[in-house]
């Protein structure tokens, strides 16, 4: 179950209100498993090692964002922009990644097993080490990756 506080937290003036939070909170769970931040501008927000599993990011603003090891599976992020975004060794297992914004991203170490990445632009994203197969990366844009 989602944490309310959090996510009320969250939904406010995010990047600077959040992170500050988080810098005074740093053993503190993040539960946002299946909340509804469809189109949230979530731009630069630290949510690594979040469980954000089974959520609706869809089209939603993560530019910039730490989600290194967070847990994303089964995570709706179709249409979202995750450029420069910190994914490392996170789980996007199941995750909904159509036509997502990766440009630059850092995907090192993740978890992709059976993410839908069509149309996914990965341009430049960072790759090494992640669980990608070859027909998911036919299914994207890419251009310049790092296996």
């Amino acid at each position: 179950m989602a944490n309310q506080q959090q996510l009320d937290l969250l939904k406010q003036e995010v990047a600077t209100t959040w992170n500050m939070w988080r810098a005074e909170h740093p053993d503190t769970a993040i539960k946002l498993n299946g909340v509804d931040l469809s189109e949230a501008n979530l731009g630069e927000v630290n949510l690594a090692g979040a469980d954000l599993s089974g959520a609706d990011l869809s089209r939603a603003d993560l530019n910039n964002a730490n989600l290194s090891k967070a847990r994303l599976a089964g995570t709706d992020l179709s249409g979202a922009n995750l450029a420069a975004a910190d994914l490392s060794a996170a789980d996007l297992s199941q995750a909904n990644l159509r036509e997502a914004n990766l440009r630059y991203a850092d995907l090192a170490g993740a978890n992709l097993h059976g993410a839908d990445v069509r149309e996914a632009r990965l341009y430049w994203a960072l790759l090494e080490g992640a669980l990608i197969t070859p027909e998911q990366l036919s299914q994207a844009r890419v251009i310049g990756d790092s296996l």
